[in-house]
Parts: C-alpha cells; sequence; structure tokens
C-alpha cells in the first residue's frame, strides 16, 4: 500500500481505510453498508483531497448526501465516514477536525409505513394462514409471529433446533439467504444464542412436518431465498384480512409489543428477542413503555385511593 499523503483523494484513503479497519471485523451486512457509503462520497467527491477537507468542504458532501436521503440515513453516513476522518488527523493527514459542528440535513421523512399489528389484527391474519400438512411460508410466518425471530434466525432452523418435549427453541445460527449458496453463519450477536419457548401447540405441529425431514438441514430453505418473496406472500395476506401491511421484521415487533402490552417484563421480551440488553427493547418500543407507563399510574392513583 503506497504510503499515504495530505494531497490523497479522500475517496481513496477512504477505500483504504475501510479494508484495513472493517473488512473481517464487522459483519458483512454492515460493512456492505460503508461500501455504498464509499460510493457516495465517490460520486459526490470525486476530487476532493485529504488538504481539502474543510468544515465547508465537508458539509457540502453531508449536504449533497442529505439531498436524496431521509436525516436518520444522512446522520448515518456522517457517522461512518467521520470514522475514517479522525483517522486521517490522528495521522497528521489534515491539521483540523472538519465535522465539528456540522449540520445533518435530509429531505422530508417518508410517511412512517405501520411497524406492528395489534392483538386482533394478528388474528385476522393467522385466519388467512394456508396451514397444509408440509411445511410452506405461512408456517414460516406463523413461527415468526409467535417467537419473534429474527428473519436469517427462523431461515436457519433445523429439526436439530427443536425440542419438542421441553417446547423448546435452540437459537444459535442464521442462514446466510444474501449469499447466492446459502450457508449457516453466526448469530447477530452473542445474546443472540438463546432458547425460546414453544406453546404446545405448534410445538406438535412442527413435530409431525419435521420428522421425516434431514436433522442438520434448514426446513424453510429448499433454494435461495429472498427477503422480497417472503414480505411479498405476507403482503397478500394481510391485504386479504384488510389489515396493515407490515414485514417480516414487523411480525418481530408485533410479537413484543404483545408481551408488553400482556405485562411481560421488559427484561423477560429482551431475553426472548435476544436483545445485547435492556436498553436496546426500551429504546425500540419506547412508546409502548410510555404507554403501559400511564396506564400504572392509572393503576396506583387507584390503588392509593383505596387508602382512605
Amino acid at each position: 500500500m503506497p504510503k499515504k499523503t495530505s494531497t490523497q483523494l479522500f475517496y481513496k484513503y477512504y477505500e483504504e481505510w475501510i479494508h484495513l479497519y472493517k473488512v473481517n471485523a464487522i459483519r458483512s451486512v454492515t460493512l456492505d453498508k460503508y461500501y455504498m457509503s464509499l460510493k457516495w462520497v465517490t460520486k459526490l467527491a470525486p476530487n476532493l483531497r485529504l488538504n481539502d477537507l474543510t468544515r465547508r468542504s465537508y458539509q457540502e458532501l453531508i449536504n449533497g448526501y442529505g439531498l436524496e436521503h431521509e436525516k436518520q440515513t444522512t446522520k448515518d453516513f456522517h457517522h461512518q465516514v467521520k470514522g475514517a476522518i479522525m483517522d486521517a488527523l490522528d495521522e497528521g493527514l489534515i491539521k483540523q477536525n472538519p465535522t465539528r459542528k456540522i449540520i445533518i440535513k435530509g429531505k422530508k421523512p417518508s410517511e412512517k409505513k405501520p411497524k406492528f399489528l395489534n392483538e386482533y389484527e394478528l388474528q385476522q391474519l393467522i385466519r388467512q394462514l394456508n396451514l397444509g400438512p408440509e411445511i410452506n411460508w405461512d408456517w414460516y410466518i406463523l413461527l415468526v409471529s409467535k417467537t419473534g425471530l429474527r428473519f436469517a434466525e427462523a431461515l436457519a432452523l433445523t429439526p436439530n433446533d427443536f425440542d419438542f418435549t421441553k417446547q423448546l427453541l435452540s437459537i444459535d445460527k442464521t442462514w446466510n439467504y444474501r449469499a447466492t449458496n446459502g450457508g449457516f453463519q453466526p448469530t447477530k450477536n452473542p445474546s443472540s444464542v438463546r432458547k425460546v419457548q414453544m406453546d404446545w401447540q405448534m410445538a406438535m405441529q412442527f413435530s409431525q412436518m419435521t420428522k421425516e425431514l434431514p436433522e442438520d438441514k434448514p426446513i424453510f430453505v429448499k433454494q435461495r431465498i429472498f427477503n422480497s418473496t417472503i414480505n411479498n406472500r405476507l403482503a397478500v395476506l394481510c391485504k386479504n384480512a384488510d389489515i396493515p401491511v407490515i414485514t417480516i421484521h414487523g411480525l418481530r415487533h408485533t410479537h413484543a409489543s404483545l408481551l408488553l402490552f400482556a405485562g411481560v417484563s421488559i427484561a423477560s421480551v429482551a431475553r426472548r428477542l435476544g436483545h445485547a440488553n435492556m436498553t436496546t427493547t426500551q429504546n425500540t418500543y419506547l412508546h409502548i413503555i410510555q404507554e403501559l407507563e400511564t396506564q400504572d399510574s392509572e393503576k396506583i392513583m387507584f390503588q392509593m385511593s383505596k387508602l382512605m
């Protein structure tokens, strides 16, 4: 690798920085986001050199990105690019921090689609499922609805992962559906390795459907899987049920929200979802937690009023 100088093109420095610090250090899906950021840096500032990086030139880069992206996406882009800039600063390739007091802009957010269903809507969805004697994508949708598994976690399930006696699912891997040939890969984080309780009815149903299947092969994957294939099936079912159209990931949100509304503790929901800590759960479901706190306040006042 040639010696870095302050006259090096910034996008070239950023490309080398990604290769040096990020390749084989982060998950492939996260690495893809860095390479996408690299494409935008190359497109927006093809002639920008390290020694031309000023607060003004960097703000122009951020503004250019923000013209076509929402504010949160622009903030993520800034975070990824800033990492390389701060290292260039440490290396003495630039004299001042050009990211200081930067203003994050972005286009107006698109109308937010529903992220989860309520209990009635989920019941309507389940009534639309075609749950025959053989495993299909409708069984996959039911399983995610009842367990809250991540998309790739559910794809990786094999008969060996089912403990029908104890009604437990062992989650210790995911399926690399982005790769042409698929394959097992590690979970999102160590906390994602867990055992998830099933209800007796689902345990009995999957016991019958998986008993003749190869024990170490995915039960849902027969060929290359695309996220859109299953989401399109779910969209059809939602429309037939006359409920909001959500994604498979939305079923995970649905599962968690139903548990929280049912009074299940945040700690238990976090463990069931495989979150690294309860803070993730709290941040993701803040609106639900706030609603429950309002209900708790009413219960507290009711109980106190009886002590007259």
